[in-house]
């Protein structure tokens, strides 16, 4: 019933910084919005999640610091703000929504609905 359409990905420097936006048609209200990664050769990675309706952020460790995760007024649009940049950062980064709360949140297994993601390359 969610679509969702991530865009904002690109080629950067090294200590530079994006903005991923990730755009939801159909009813996102009471939903978890997050941001999982994938790398060549790695396992996917849970990025960054915000909770509806009272915006409690959660983020994974290798981008605690570093990156940020919002969401608009309307809850129709999330996105994540991403600085100092480094190599290890590239992946195909995917938008994601589901159910869950808390620390739940970081397992893919518990988001019901993704986008088709967005390349990130950093370079050095």
């Amino acid at each position: 019933q969610v679509q969702l359409v991530e865009s904002g990905g690109g080629l950067v420097q090294a200590g530079g910084s994006l903005r991923l936006s990730c755009a939801a048609s159909g009813r996102t209200s009471g939903y978890t919005m997050g941001w999982f990664r994938q790398a060549a050769g790695k396992e996917r990675e849970f990025v960054a999640a915000i909770t509806s309706p009272n915006s409690i952020t959660y983020y994974g460790d290798s981008v605690k610091g570093r990156f940020t995760i919002s969401r608009d007024n309307a809850g129709n649009t999330v996105h994540l703000q991403m600085n100092s940049l480094n190599p290890e950062d590239t992946a195909v980064y995917y938008c994601a929504t589901g159910y869950c709360a808390g620390y739940s949140c970081y397992g893919s297994h518990n988001y019901d609905y993704w986008g088709q993601g967005t390349q990130v390359t950093v370079s050095s």
